[in-house]
């Protein structure tokens, strides 16, 4: 086993954490800017650390794919892993890559957008990072079908793996980043291109 395969995030628990509204956290958040807070369905806080530069070069590569596709078909908004959702459980996620359809953000508020949207993003990406324990993101990714994500892709650049997640499916293991995967249905037309996540 090595030090990536235990749950290794740092995780605030406590009775006063279960009282804090949403209006609290998103202060407590806006009032730690360099901390990357999460909330779970339990309201424990969980802490996320700073990717590393190949990490990030990574994520801001699957960011560029799926910004490129929507642009070309204008159907949605794209967010970056700073954009935090309120899911229906009450947790708050930043994915690190996501995807919200236009009909379903522009039904926001103006209140809402400037906060944590209470909205599920349809599609959701996940990044590995090289400290991130794999049992956790895998509980991650499946609360987030729980709360509605219609498709997800968590990516492990280090050991080139990736897990497709689709609701109402068993998660798919594609065992090479030499492959693209596809977002369909959710996102018609969307296949990500693995082979410039690869090492090297």
């Amino acid at each position: 086993m090595t030090f990536a395969d235990i749950d290794n995030m740092i995780v605030l628990h406590g009775p006063i954490l279960a009282r804090l509204t949403d209006e609290e956290f998103f202060d407590l958040c806006q009032h730690n800017p360099t901390l990357r807070l999460e909330r779970n369905a339990d309201h424990e806080i969980i802490f996320m650390p700073p990717a590393g530069a190949e990490s990030s070069r990574k994520c801001g590569e699957v960011l560029f794919q799926l910004t490129l596709w929507n642009r070309q078909h204008q159907t949605g908004y794209v967010f970056e892993s700073s954009a935090g959702f309120t899911l229906p459980d009450d947790s708050v996620r930043s994915p690190d890559a996501s995807w919200v359809p236009k009909a379903t953000y522009d039904a926001l508020t103006e209140e809402q957008r400037t906060r944590f949207a209470p909205v599920c993003p349809t599609f959701v990406v996940e990044v590995r990072l090289p400290s991130d324990g794999l049992a956790p993101l895998r509980r991650k990714m499946e609360t987030y079908l729980a709360n509605g994500v219609e498709v997800g892709f968590l990516l492990d650049p280090t050991n080139e793996t990736a897990t497709v997640y689709r609701r109402g499916q068993e998660p798919e293991e594609i065992s090479s980043f030499d492959a693209t995967l596809s977002a369909a249905p959710a996102l018609p037309g969307f296949e990500l291109d693995l082979r410039p996540l690869r090492r090297g």
